[in-house]
């Protein structure tokens, strides 16, 4: 074997030992015994954000879990909830917990359907619901799922009355249900969204999601300070949410909780956090926002400069190069264009963390060249979620990082990349033929994704082992990276790669509706229907720069030689995407068929 085969396994260095008894309470337990004044917590009140101390969390919490004792809840069962991202959402889980349950998050964009599937499947003996509407997605089925008991709104004075129930239950009950968790004590079921089938539920234990959270912790720990304040938007529904907030519980930094996903901008600025977790779209967006911005006001030149020039200083800052001439013009560009998009921000901003799908390379350089880290990993639900980390002190941008401590990824013959350490899930709930297909015989996690190790055990992701196209001339294509490339097109908001068994490779793009409005505006097309300009010729000319951009990164074999614009984005509403904006391409092929066959209607190919 020669010294350049690549790598096939990588380790993280270090271990996070658990013991028995451990569980996700005990951070929490020991800053309000040692801090009890500490903010830990704060939320928005009228225009400014108010803290919740330790002390005050701990006391809620354990009247909470008193109160789910009270309508006897016992330890083992199910309770479910769904709600955004808020407060109450962490309150009422960390009741759960201490109740010695297990908490079923539900996505507040799940339909009533779904509702009912993880309701049923996990046999919720409780579920608690945001809003009198999303109680009603409950109602529809509520005769079909005996096994829960009690349901209630959170907006409807919820916690109070759970408070006022707990307060019939005496402390000691509640200490003994404490002292009795374990590591391997269930903490929570995690329904997958599923991009095909029925949603399957993840069984995430205690040591599971806490060594996870130590994991981060130990790797990543040097990029915070104690006296940090971190803000969350991202649904707690989903395991990256939960573990950057868990992680910040490890750390006893302050958490901020948005009030409301369209609020998000206004209330960085309030915030002004060191650091936040968000998903690829929320960055693309703002420097869509900005380069439209800069448009606008007739100094697109002036930005496009200023754009190459943060990429060119984070470029030189990878190699160990440095450039008198990039530094004065970054000087420059500094207070003309990335001050004011540090502001954005908050203005005190270090890092993001940004996770749910890979951010295009050019844009990590570009962010992290006007001062805004952005630091990428990998995961998945069945793994707490967090696998890899890119950190400050080993960063390798257009990869995922590094395995975190404790974990081994291995890369597979066929390039699947296979995963162990004790963030790794037990199972599926109620599926022990999904979870006998999920391992190999001797234990590894089959991730079904494909990737690479470089000589320095940095991961890099290349695809989905089940997305993976073969053409009619039997060529592979990885629709993902070609997918992320046309999506950093401003004009576009998703795309769909095609070509199984077909002679060329093909897609269908949906438009933005802001990038839409600007375009039509500015194209003599406004107030025009999407729906009449789909084969616009100008439109057309505008995404296809969007391919011409995707296909230079791939082969000719592998280029998209068709493709065609949808009246309609892809939503959630119609099962096309996920909660996490995953394509469910199995029922976007069957809602779009027909365009689809309309593609190779005539043989051959554009361009």
């Amino acid at each position: 074997m020669s010294g350049n085969a690549p790598q096939k396994e990588s380790s993280g260095e270090g271990q996070v030992p658990l013991a028995p008894e451990a569980h996700l309470l005990q951070p929490l337990l020991e800053l309000a015994r040692r801090s009890p004044d500490k903010p830990l917590f704060s939320r928005r009140v009228g225009d400014r954000f108010e803290a919740l101390t330790a002390g005050d969390i701990v006391r809620t919490v354990r009247r909470l879990a008193r109160g789910l004792m009270a309508l006897g809840v016992e330890p083992g069962q199910r309770v479910a909830l769904m709600s955004r991202t808020r407060v109450e959402w962490a309150l009422l889980d960390y009741a759960i917990l201490a109740a010695g349950a297990t908490t079923v998050p539900m996505y507040e964009t799940s339909s009533a359907s779904q509702v009912e599937w993880i309701l049923h499947d996990s046999e919720a003996v409780m579920a608690f619901f945001e809003t009198d509407a999303l109680h009603g997605l409950y109602r529809q089925s509520a005769e079909r799922l005996p096994a829960c008991r009690h349901t209630f709104v959170i907006d409807q004075a919820a916690l109070e009355h759970l408070q006022q129930r707990g307060d019939e239950v005496d402390e000691a009950r509640l200490d003994e249900r404490l002292a009795a968790l374990r590591t391997d004590a269930l903490a929570t079921l995690i329904y997958t969204s599923g991009t095909t089938g029925r949603p399957r539920g993840c069984e995430l234990t205690h040591g599971n999601i806490r060594s996870n959270a130590l994991q981060v912790r130990v790797y990543a720990g040097g990029m915070v300070t104690g006296g940090d304040t971190t803000f969350l938007f991202l649904p707690l529904a989903h395991a990256l949410a939960k573990i950057l907030f868990l992680a910040a519980m490890e750390m006893g930094l302050t958490v901020a909780f948005a009030s409301s996903a369209g609020k998000v901008v206004e209330e960085l600025s309030l915030v002004r956090p060191a650091w936040f977790g968000t998903v690829p779209r929320i960055l693309e967006k703002v420097f869509q926002a900005a380069q439209q911005k800069a448009e606008n006001a007739g100094r697109e030149r002036v930005f496009d400069l200023a754009v190459d020039t943060a990429i060119q200083t984070s470029r030189d800052s990878a190699a160990g190069r440095r450039s008198l001439v990039t530094g004065l013009k970054r000087a420059v560009f500094d207070r003309l264009v990335y001050r004011q998009l540090r502001q954005v921000f908050g203005g005190r901003l270090r890092f993001v963390v940004s996770g749910g799908g890979p951010l295009p390379e050019r844009l990590n350089h570009f962010y992290n060249g006007i001062g805004v880290r952005v630091i990428e990993g990998y995961g998945m639900t069945e793994t707490s979620p967090v696998q890899t980390l890119n950190i400050d002190r080993a960063q390798s941008i257009g990869t995922v990082g590094r395995p975190l401590p404790g974990t081994t990824v291995r890369i597979a013959d066929d390039g699947e990349i296979l995963v162990k350490g004790p963030q790794v899930f037990r199972g599926y709930w109620h599926n022990e033929e999904a979870t006998r297909r999920a391992f190999t015989p001797d234990g590894w996690l089959l991730t079904g994704d494909l990737g690479g190790l470089d000589d320095a055990g940095f991961l890099r992701i290349t695809g989905r082992k089940k997305e993976i196209l073969v053409t009619a001339a039997g060529k592979n294509v990885a629709p993902g990276p070609l997918e992320d490339h046309i999506r950093e097109h401003p004009l576009v908001s998703q795309a769909m790669v095609v070509g199984e068994g077909r002679p060329f490779v093909g897609a269908l793009v949906t438009l933005d509706a802001q990038g839409f409005s600007q375009w039509a505006k500015k194209n003599g097309r406004d107030g025009q229907p999407l729906e009449s300009l789909v084969n616009d010729s100008a439109l057309r000319a505008e995404v296809g720069h969007a391919i011409e951009a995707a296909n230079r990164t791939v082969s000719r074999a592998e280029s998209i030689r068709k493709f065609a614009i949808l009246p309609q984005d892809f939503t959630i509403e119609r099962d096309e995407i996920t909660p996490s904006l995953k394509i469910r391409r199995h029922v976007v092929s069957k809602h779009y068929a027909d365009v689809i066959e309309g593609l190779y209607a005539h043989g051959g190919g554009e361009g």
